[in-house]
């Protein structure tokens, strides 16, 4: 019999709502009922891609001895992380300080006032590697709570106390200037793996946020060195496992330090912030490569992630089934040489053995292989390659495919509106331009209430019963900015503008709005035992940086004051994690580059919508790579765009105007001094 998390919307409760365990979602209710029995609660923390939440919840959730004990003895929540991001942030700091580390699945164990006891992540069923088992925690648990409940409030209360004297030591200040930049710059160099590409050792996770930092520093100060990281990074990412050589789109991180081995789960939020980054590339170098990539990232997120709403998914499981009923990590992406030559033929099996680094001995596991592009003497006939992808795509499509965690998340689909919008402009594309657009379309008519509030996430065409966070309000709002670049359609600002009036009303710090900090949660949201604030960055923008970048592009476009201040108070704690640890803030990094930029402001303007000389000028303001900078597109008699009051034709023609720092450059009908003047 189904338990009460069968009406949820979340993909990843619904997996549970077949459980034996008496789930509840997370609500005031189950915590009432804690209180009425007087028993502790079991919260259980994870997302519908996650590996291990699987392999927890086969091994002990679906078991009945153990969910008959945790039914009696606890009131058991479960959560989607990805759903409820401050109920996560707020554990898993718990997590973290009390264990040194934290992951998913979640385990945490609370008094019924929601004050946190116990942590953990995954258990196994039976003890292994100095781990407990799942069942000795839950008997541990049940014993103390039983025994020394005196004893296990005061520890619960200790960690509140803790984690409340944890605040930000975030005094606000001024943005970063050069000197912060550079010193990021430098601390980077220090991390940078030259041999491999990318930061740091193994696992290595796509420093999207980082590249972006550092494709805006080359455009701004020439440094060779910034783009040099930045070319070789994102070839040695796209020539390795992390990426599918077949179909498109990212992994969500490498297991080893030569990107050769994924973690097979394929993220939204990774892609649209890598296609981005590639197309941004492309864009500085004129990259083949960086081209090829960009538009096949795309092409995935429109052609697995797209729901029919619209919107886009968020994700697609690491796991499917083998072929024999075993659901295997990576099973839908590895091949054997005996399967290339089922498919292919043995002359052509041979030839893809050696293009894509397949071997006998397999670079994963029992003898399969992830496909690379490993560093290859000789030449390969391009046609013949292409064959050769083909009829392997189409072979793999006929495997299970893996499973599909279709909610929509407002902040992923904000960054997926601007990856796809800007990929459109720059190749092309109108097809991609559409996709965000329906996008967007949607995160109005179903995220945005009749106050501007948003949804965080909505499935199926039915929107959630969570609030928006920081991370939503910021990343549409970028999405909603560039779309408006790219479109020339003005409402795409005006929707910006009221996203951007919550973070200013609702988001910052009242007590003190000098200081520049950001919460994560409003105001007005439900009270958990901390208010979150995390200013890193992390898989995405954090919401601060976000927030931050969002403000300064509309503050760009408008001239409005406000939003510009907020935006860099924002920026002030870039100044202080910027030199200090540059991985971990790359999107303050990009964001700052832009302030110092300017960021400059681009109007074009042209006698009708379909004149020729307009779209080139438009076409080459889109392709200009000053950090951060804005553009708004129409006839003189719009009104869609601050930027274009007053801006008339030049001699009867199509004219740019570029400004920045309240000094406007003369017009120009000339495409290659309109390039000249934004670094294109």
């Amino acid at each position: 019999m189904p338990n009460r998390l069968a009406h949820e919307t979340s993909p990843y409760l619904l997996q549970h709502a077949d459980n034996p365990v008496d789930w509840w979602p997370w609500s005031e209710a189950a915590f009432q009922e804690a209180r009425r029995r007087g028993a502790p609660v079991l919260l259980s923390v994870g997302y519908s891609s996650c590996h291990w939440c699987h392999v927890l919840a086969h091994e002990s959730f679906e078991d009945e001895v153990t969910a008959a004990f945790m039914n009696e003895h606890f009131v058991s929540i479960k959560v989607d992380r990805e759903e409820r991001p401050d109920v996560d942030a707020v554990y898993m700091e718990a997590v973290q300080a009390a264990t040194g580390q934290g992951g998913w699945p979640m385990t945490v164990f609370l008094t019924p006032d929601a004050e946190p006891f116990y942590f953990g992540t995954y258990f196994p069923p039976a003890p292994r590697h100095g781990m407990p088992s799942f069942r000795q925690v839950l008997e541990g648990v049940r014993a103390a709570w039983a025994d020394r409940r005196d004893e296990v409030a005061e520890v619960a209360g200790k960690i509140v106390r803790d984690l409340a004297q944890r605040e930000l030591g975030h005094q606000g200040g001024r943005p970063p200037g050069d000197q912060e930049l550079a010193q990021a710059l430098l601390g980077l160099t220090r991390e940078y793996d030259p041999q491999r590409g990318g930061f740091g050792s193994a696992p290595k996770f796509p420093p999207s946020m980082v590249i972006e930092f550092l494709l805006r520093h080359h455009a701004r100060t020439g440094s060779e060195g910034a783009l040099q990281m930045a070319v070789d990074t994102c070839e040695r990412m796209a020539r390795g496992g992390l990426y599918d050589q077949l179909g498109g789109g990212f992994a969500r991180y490498s297991v080893d330090r030569d990107w050769a081995v994924p973690h097979f789960e394929k993220m939204l939020y990774d892609n649209a912030l890598l296609c981005r980054v590639y197309a941004h590339l492309w864009r500085a170098t004129g990259s083949d490569l960086a081209r090829r990539v960009a538009l096949e990232t795309a092409d995935f997120m429109v052609r697995e992630l797209r729901t029919a709403e619209g919107g886009f998914a968020s994700a697609l499981d690491a796991d499917s089934d083998d072929g024999s009923g075993r659901h295997v990590e990576g099973a839908y992406y590895v091949w054997t040489p005996a399967e290339l030559r089922e498919v292919l033929g043995e002359d052509d099996a041979d030839l893809a053995a050696r293009y894509f680094g397949v071997t006998a001995e397999g670079t994963f596991e029992e003898g399969r292989s992830v496909l690379q592009l490993p560093q290859q003497e000789g030449v390969f006939d391009a046609e013949r390659i292409e064959s050769v992808k083909r009829r392997l795509l189409a072979a793999r499509a006929g495997r299970p495919a893996p499973g599909r965690d279709d909610k929509v998340v407002a902040a992923w689909n904000g960054l997926a509106v601007a990856a796809l919008a800007e990929t459109g402009a720059y190749f092309d594309r109108p097809d991609l331009v559409e996709a965000a657009v329906a996008a967007a379309d949607l995160l109005v008519r179903l995220h945005l209430d009749d106050h501007a509030r948003l949804a965080r996430t909505s499935r199926d065409g039915r929107v959630g019963a969570n609030a928006g966070v920081l991370e939503d309000y910021g990343d549409v709002a970028e999405g909603f900015l560039a779309l408006a670049s790219v479109t020339g359609e003005g409402v795409w600002l005006e929707f910006a503008g009221l996203l951007l009036d919550h973070v200013l009303a609702r988001f910052t710090d009242r007590e003190s709005p000098e200081s520049g900090a950001l919460y994560d949660t409003a105001a007005d949201a439900e009270q958990l035992i901390r208010r979150p604030q995390d200013p890193t960055d992390n898989a995405t923008p954090s919401g601060w940086t976000a927030a931050a970048g969002a403000l300064l592009g509309y503050a760009a476009h408008t001239g409005s004051e406000p939003h510009r201040t907020a935006a860099e108070r924002a920026l002030g704690i870039v100044r202080t994690l910027g030199p200090r640890v540059p991985r971990f803030v790359g999107w303050g990094l990009a964001v700052a580059e832009a302030l110092l930029d300017g960021p400059r402001e681009v109007a074009v303007v042209g006698p009708d919508a379909a004149d020729p000389r307009t779209a080139d000028l438009h076409r080459t303001a889109l392709l200009g790579t000053a950090p951060g900078a804005v553009v708004a597109v129409g006839t003189v008699e719009s009104d869609e765009f601050p930027l274009l009051a007053g801006r008339p034709l030049v001699g009867g023609e199509a004219a740019a105007y570029v400004c920045r720092n309240f000094t406007c450059d003369a017009p120009t009908v000339d495409p290659e001094r309109l390039r000249a003047a934004l670094g294109g």
